[in-house]
Protein backbone atom coordinates (compact mmCIF):
# COMPACT_ATOMS: atom_id res chain seq x y z
CA UNK A 1 0.00 0.00 0.00
CA UNK A 2 1.31 3.34 -0.45
CA UNK A 3 1.48 6.55 0.84
CA UNK A 4 -1.51 8.07 -1.18
CA UNK A 5 -3.52 4.92 -0.28
CA UNK A 6 -3.10 5.78 3.67
CA UNK A 7 -3.76 9.29 3.22
CA UNK A 8 -7.22 8.96 1.54
CA UNK A 9 -8.59 5.72 2.99
CA UNK A 10 -10.76 8.24 4.90
CA UNK A 11 -13.41 10.73 3.99
CA UNK A 12 -11.15 13.27 5.44
CA UNK A 13 -7.85 13.61 7.00
CA UNK A 14 -7.59 13.53 10.71
CA UNK A 15 -4.87 15.14 12.13
CA UNK A 16 -3.15 17.12 15.12
CA UNK A 17 -5.29 21.06 15.59
CA UNK A 18 -2.79 22.01 12.78
CA UNK A 19 0.31 22.46 15.28
CA UNK A 20 -2.38 25.42 17.19
CA UNK A 21 -3.05 26.51 20.03
CA UNK A 22 -2.60 29.68 21.72
CA UNK A 23 1.19 30.18 20.44
CA UNK A 24 3.56 31.35 22.92
CA UNK A 25 5.96 34.42 23.13
CA UNK A 26 9.40 33.45 22.17
CA UNK A 27 10.06 34.30 25.93
CA UNK A 28 13.50 32.25 25.60
CA UNK A 29 15.08 34.42 23.36
CA UNK A 30 14.36 36.91 25.59
CA UNK A 31 15.55 35.73 28.54
CA UNK A 32 18.90 35.19 26.51
CA UNK A 33 19.54 38.83 25.91
CA UNK A 34 18.61 40.00 29.56
CA UNK A 35 20.43 37.11 31.45
CA UNK A 36 23.59 37.48 29.25
CA UNK A 37 23.59 41.13 31.12
CA UNK A 38 22.23 40.48 34.58
CA UNK A 39 22.78 38.19 37.69
CA UNK A 40 20.85 35.42 36.46
CA UNK A 41 22.77 32.20 37.16
CA UNK A 42 25.84 33.84 36.47
CA UNK A 43 26.34 30.82 33.39
CA UNK A 44 27.49 31.48 29.90
CA UNK A 45 24.13 31.09 28.72
CA UNK A 46 25.38 30.69 24.69
CA UNK A 47 26.33 27.45 26.15
CA UNK A 48 23.03 26.05 27.50
CA UNK A 49 22.39 22.67 25.72
CA UNK A 50 18.83 23.29 26.81
CA UNK A 51 18.58 26.62 25.45
CA UNK A 52 20.41 25.45 22.49
CA UNK A 53 18.06 22.41 22.18
CA UNK A 54 15.05 25.11 22.26
CA UNK A 55 16.63 26.69 19.12
CA UNK A 56 16.74 23.55 17.31
CA UNK A 57 13.00 22.31 18.69
CA UNK A 58 11.71 26.28 17.81
CA UNK A 59 13.07 25.81 14.19
CA UNK A 60 11.80 22.87 13.17
CA UNK A 61 8.46 23.66 14.90
CA UNK A 62 8.11 26.35 12.21
CA UNK A 63 9.07 24.12 9.67
CA UNK A 64 6.11 21.87 10.46
CA UNK A 65 3.89 24.45 10.98
CA UNK A 66 4.77 25.77 7.47
CA UNK A 67 4.67 22.43 5.78
CA UNK A 68 0.95 21.33 7.66
CA UNK A 69 -0.37 25.11 6.32
CA UNK A 70 0.83 24.22 2.79
CA UNK A 71 -0.48 20.73 2.48
CA UNK A 72 -3.55 21.89 3.57
CA UNK A 73 -3.89 24.52 0.99
CA UNK A 74 -3.00 21.57 -1.41
CA UNK A 75 -5.34 18.97 -0.23
CA UNK A 76 -8.27 21.61 -0.12
CA UNK A 77 -7.54 22.06 -3.95
CA UNK A 78 -7.32 18.18 -4.13
CA UNK A 79 -10.83 17.80 -2.53
CA UNK A 80 -12.31 20.78 -4.97
CA UNK A 81 -10.99 19.48 -8.33
CA UNK A 82 -10.88 15.70 -7.82
CA UNK A 83 -13.00 14.92 -4.48
CA UNK A 84 -11.68 12.01 -1.91
CA UNK A 85 -11.30 8.76 -3.63
CA UNK A 86 -15.30 7.17 -3.13
CA UNK A 87 -17.57 5.13 -4.64
CA UNK A 88 -21.18 5.19 -3.85
CA UNK A 89 -23.17 1.89 -3.95
CA UNK A 90 -27.28 1.19 -4.30
CA UNK A 91 -28.27 -1.74 -1.92
CA UNK A 92 -31.11 -3.66 -2.71
CA UNK A 93 -33.19 -1.66 -0.93
CA UNK A 94 -33.03 1.23 -2.85
CA UNK A 95 -30.69 2.65 -0.52
CA UNK A 96 -27.15 4.65 -1.37
CA UNK A 97 -24.01 4.54 0.68
CA UNK A 98 -20.96 6.18 -0.34
CA UNK A 99 -17.68 4.65 1.28
CA UNK A 100 -14.63 6.02 1.14
CA UNK A 101 -12.12 2.34 1.42
CA UNK A 102 -12.05 -1.13 0.48
CA UNK A 103 -12.83 -2.17 3.32
CA UNK A 104 -15.67 0.02 4.12
CA UNK A 105 -17.02 -1.49 0.88
CA UNK A 106 -16.61 -4.66 2.03
CA UNK A 107 -18.22 -4.09 5.38
CA UNK A 108 -21.18 -2.45 3.36
CA UNK A 109 -21.46 -5.55 0.79
CA UNK A 110 -19.85 -9.05 3.14
CA UNK A 111 -19.08 -11.62 0.65
CA UNK A 112 -22.95 -12.55 -0.68
CA UNK A 113 -22.39 -14.38 -3.80
CA UNK A 114 -25.10 -12.67 -5.14
CA UNK A 115 -23.63 -8.86 -4.60
CA UNK A 116 -20.12 -9.92 -6.87
CA UNK A 117 -21.18 -8.04 -9.89
CA UNK A 118 -21.77 -5.01 -7.50
CA UNK A 119 -18.64 -5.48 -5.19
CA UNK A 120 -16.65 -5.84 -8.79
CA UNK A 121 -18.06 -2.78 -10.27
CA UNK A 122 -17.47 -0.58 -6.78
CA UNK A 123 -14.06 -1.73 -6.80
CA UNK A 124 -13.08 -0.48 -9.94
CA UNK A 125 -14.84 2.96 -9.45
CA UNK A 126 -13.00 3.64 -6.33
CA UNK A 127 -9.84 2.01 -8.36
CA UNK A 128 -9.94 4.65 -10.48
CA UNK A 129 -11.03 7.39 -8.59
CA UNK A 130 -8.15 6.48 -6.43
CA UNK A 131 -5.93 6.70 -9.35
CA UNK A 132 -6.82 10.23 -10.37
CA UNK A 133 -6.14 11.42 -6.51
CA UNK A 134 -3.00 9.41 -6.65
CA UNK A 135 -2.07 11.56 -9.81
CA UNK A 136 -3.21 14.54 -9.01
CA UNK A 137 -2.12 14.46 -5.20
CA UNK A 138 1.77 13.66 -7.07
CA UNK A 139 1.32 16.78 -9.88
CA UNK A 140 0.74 19.25 -7.24
CA UNK A 141 3.45 18.47 -4.36
CA UNK A 142 1.08 17.35 -2.22
CA UNK A 143 2.55 13.72 -1.81
CA UNK A 144 5.76 15.39 -1.64
CA UNK A 145 4.93 18.27 1.18
CA UNK A 146 3.01 15.67 3.20
CA UNK A 147 6.13 13.55 3.57
CA UNK A 148 8.05 16.51 4.36
CA UNK A 149 5.45 17.38 7.27
CA UNK A 150 5.33 14.29 8.57
CA UNK A 151 9.51 14.05 8.54
CA UNK A 152 9.55 17.23 10.74
CA UNK A 153 6.66 16.94 12.90
CA UNK A 154 8.87 13.43 13.82
CA UNK A 155 12.17 15.43 14.26
CA UNK A 156 10.02 18.11 16.67
CA UNK A 157 8.85 14.88 18.28
CA UNK A 158 12.17 13.27 18.92
CA UNK A 159 13.73 17.12 20.26
CA UNK A 160 10.57 17.09 22.52
CA UNK A 161 11.79 13.99 24.06
CA UNK A 162 15.05 15.43 24.68
CA UNK A 163 14.23 18.25 26.99
CA UNK A 164 13.41 15.26 29.38
CA UNK A 165 17.06 14.20 29.46
CA UNK A 166 18.58 17.99 28.70
CA UNK A 167 19.93 19.78 32.33
CA UNK A 168 19.85 23.86 31.82
CA UNK A 169 22.47 25.75 33.31
CA UNK A 170 20.73 29.06 32.34
CA UNK A 171 16.99 30.70 33.24
CA UNK A 172 17.26 31.19 29.60
CA UNK A 173 17.18 27.09 29.21
CA UNK A 174 14.83 26.57 31.65
CA UNK A 175 12.31 29.33 29.79
CA UNK A 176 12.88 27.42 26.92
CA UNK A 177 11.45 23.91 28.32
CA UNK A 178 8.82 25.83 29.77
CA UNK A 179 8.15 27.56 26.48
CA UNK A 180 8.08 24.00 24.68
CA UNK A 181 5.98 22.18 27.07
CA UNK A 182 3.41 24.76 26.96
CA UNK A 183 2.77 25.49 22.96
CA UNK A 184 3.00 21.47 23.17
CA UNK A 185 0.15 20.90 25.72
CA UNK A 186 -1.61 23.73 24.52
CA UNK A 187 -2.07 22.51 20.93
CA UNK A 188 -3.32 19.47 22.19
CA UNK A 189 -5.14 19.98 25.63
CA UNK A 190 -7.48 22.54 27.06
CA UNK A 191 -5.76 25.46 27.28
CA UNK A 192 -7.55 27.11 30.01
CA UNK A 193 -7.03 24.03 32.30
CA UNK A 194 -4.42 22.21 34.82
CA UNK A 195 -1.43 22.33 34.70
CA UNK A 196 -1.56 25.27 31.27
CA UNK A 197 -2.52 28.36 33.14
CA UNK A 198 0.70 27.43 36.03
CA UNK A 199 2.85 26.63 33.88
CA UNK A 200 2.00 29.88 31.48
CA UNK A 201 2.61 32.03 34.75
CA UNK A 202 5.85 30.52 35.55
CA UNK A 203 6.96 31.39 32.11
CA UNK A 204 6.01 34.93 32.55
CA UNK A 205 7.83 35.00 35.68
CA UNK A 206 11.02 33.47 34.67
CA UNK A 207 10.70 36.42 31.72
CA UNK A 208 10.21 39.37 34.68
CA UNK A 209 12.62 38.25 37.17
CA UNK A 210 15.32 37.60 34.52
CA UNK A 211 14.14 41.27 32.80
CA UNK A 212 14.41 42.65 36.23
CA UNK A 213 18.22 41.34 36.79
CA UNK A 214 19.17 43.00 33.75
CA UNK A 215 18.01 45.99 34.52
CA UNK A 216 19.64 46.47 37.72
CA UNK A 217 22.63 45.26 36.00
CA UNK A 218 22.63 47.77 33.73
CA UNK A 219 21.67 50.66 36.49
CA UNK A 220 24.74 49.00 38.52
CA UNK A 221 27.17 49.41 35.54
CA UNK A 222 25.80 53.20 34.89
CA UNK A 223 26.15 54.20 38.24
CA UNK A 224 30.40 52.86 38.00
CA UNK A 225 30.69 54.17 34.85
CA UNK A 226 29.37 57.38 36.29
Amino acid sequence: MTDSDNITSLPFVTRRRVLAGIVVATTAWTLEGNASTGDAGRTNVRSDPALALWREWERVHKQAERLCRRQQRLETRLVESVGFPCVTVRLAEREQVTVHSIEMLNEVLGKAPDLAALRDKAEADFAAHQARWDAAAEKTGYIATLRAERHAAERTKHLLEAFSTTSATSLAGVAGKLDVVLREGEAWEECSEFPWPQIRSALSDLVRITESHGADRVRRRSVRHD
